[in-house]
């Protein structure tokens, strides 16, 4: 039995080395709901001035790009991404966080309505407090794609970050400190999964954004939603990865590379499931496996990495059975398919072929460097095939047919859908999924919506305007 001690200190592993890196005092409830008390009373200010709010975003980003290199290393000692990925990582939070500060207050104007009344009105006022319960995998991204735009509209947030990345979420508040925004406007929490509730429970919190699995962000929804507090899920996904006869073989076998791998394929929208029709199977495996065998595994803080550890031993064990099942059930092993170093969490890339659909792997989400062929008689079974599944965040689509493309991204069943290329996040564009994937939007305008009361305002009668002069 643990003691007192121990359960309130919360340790971090290197996943290339195996080392602690790092052991932290967790904050106690009562911590929380001061944390949680600071954020309410930074927001009555916070609220009055979206000017201001968009300099203190822009400072936030140029801190972000000044500290570049630090909080690079920081995630790939944390997480064992390459380190090449995780400048890309903070590059592309300062890049979301200056899209709001140049864009949001054109988001959030109000809108005039043609109504019986006098004077009509749609407003668009920041909720609150909201807590942000985040993942590892983007320890940056997760948490700053939504950062930016609540905290543009007016909104405070308290974070908090997975146990595994804890130094990068601590990083993000000290970043905020550091260009000078308000204390409590953001806030991370060192606490662990055992907090969260406690985190959702607080009386300060207006609302909740969940990014993880599917079983958790269904209990965090139960939870906030059960205090009627809005809640927005971004959860798993098995991208299907749909390549037509007329698609760009070499192109696509290129960006079959880059959407299963990237993060060591550790990224929900990651491509997991690759249906190829039968006439361009056998050109499109060949390139993929080709391709993938030249991707460099090893110490993800050199530039020349391609692939860094998976995040923990127990993730290292998960991906060794998902191959070991996969094979019994009768799919054929190209490449990879187990463990890379003696030490260390280290898998190979790994490709399959003759996989079914109803097989484990391309049922449920493999959340590392394994990828599933499914070949296909033709476009119609291969639409059949991507859409037979629970989730449906992301699809990408390979052809050469502007027709086709439009015709089978009307089909496809997710959030996403991106035709001859990977599915990425985009401040620009609305992220988020259907079925098992989740609800509610990140990014875009829609993103900054879903944390605001919209307000209807109407004026009847002659109201009376009284002109002051001094």
């Amino acid at each position: 039995m643990k003691g007192k001690d121990s359960l309130s200190k919360l340790t971090t592993v290197n996943p290339s080395t195996e080392e602690v890196l790092k052991e932290y005092e967790m904050i106690s409830k009562e911590q929380i709901n001061g944390t949680v008390k600071q954020a309410k009373n930074a927001f009555l200010e916070w609220k009055n001035n979206i000017d201001k709010r968009a300099d203190f975003l822009y400072a936030v980003a140029k801190e972000l790009r000044i500290n570049k290199e630090n909080l690079a290393k920081t995630a790939t000692q944390e997480m064992g991404k390459a380190v090449k990925e995780a400048r890309s990582e903070v590059e592309k939070c300062a890049w979301a966080i200056e899209y709001y500060a140049d864009h949001g207050k054109i988001f959030a104007t109000g809108e005039v309505l043609n109504t019986d009344a006098r004077k009509s009105i749609i407003t668009f006022q920041p909720l609150g407090v909201i807590a942000s319960i985040m993942p590892w995998n983007f320890p940056y991204w997760q948490g700053l794609r939504f950062a930016a735009p609540s905290l543009m509209v007016g909104n405070t947030i308290v974070l908090k970050p997975a146990s595994a990345t804890m130094q990068c979420g601590i990083e993000i508040e000290k970043t905020f400190n550091k260009a000078g925004v308000p204390e409590g406007v953001f806030k991370t929490a060192v606490a662990d999964s055992s907090m969260a509730e406690t985190l959702i429970d607080s009386n300060g919190i207006n609302a909740v954004t969940f990014t993880g699995s599917v079983p958790v962000g269904a209990k965090v929804a139960q939870r906030a939603t059960s205090q009627l507090k809005k809640t927005v899920l971004e959860l798993g996904g098995s991208d299907p990865f749909i390549v037509c006869e007329d698609a760009d073989i070499e192109k696509a076998s290129t960006g079959a590379v880059k959407g299963r791998f990237i993060n060591c394929g550790q990224s929900c929208i990651a491509s997991k499931r690759f249906i190829v029709v039968k006439s361009v199977a056998d050109e499109f495996t060949e390139k993929f496996v080709q391709k993938t065998e030249k991707l460099k595994v090893g110490d993800p803080l050199s530039d020349d990495t391609d692939i860094g550890p998976v995040v923990n031993a127990k993730s290292l064990e998960n991906m060794e059975g998902i191959v070991n099942r996969t094979i019994k059930s009768g799919a054929e092993l190209l490449t990879g398919g187990q463990r890379a170093n003696s030490k260390g969490y280290f898998f190979r890339p790994t490709i399959f072929k003759n996989v079914l659909p109803e097989m484990e792997i391309a049922q449920e989400e493999v959340f590392g460097p394994v990828a599933p062929i499914i070949t296909t008689d033709d476009e119609k079974e291969a639409m059949r095939i991507a859409n037979d599944s629970k989730f449906g965040l992301g699809a990408s689509i390979w052809t050469q047919d502007l027709e086709k493309a439009e015709r089978l991204s009307e089909i496809v069943e997710s959030g996403i859908v991106t035709v001859n290329s990977m599915v990425v996040s985009d401040p620009r564009v609305p992220f988020g999924g259907i079925k098992n994937s989740g609800f509610g939007r990140e990014l875009s305008r829609y993103g900054m919506l879903e944390f605001v009361n919209i307000k209807s305002v109407r004026f009847y009668d002659q109201l009376i305007y009284e002109h002051h002069v001094e």
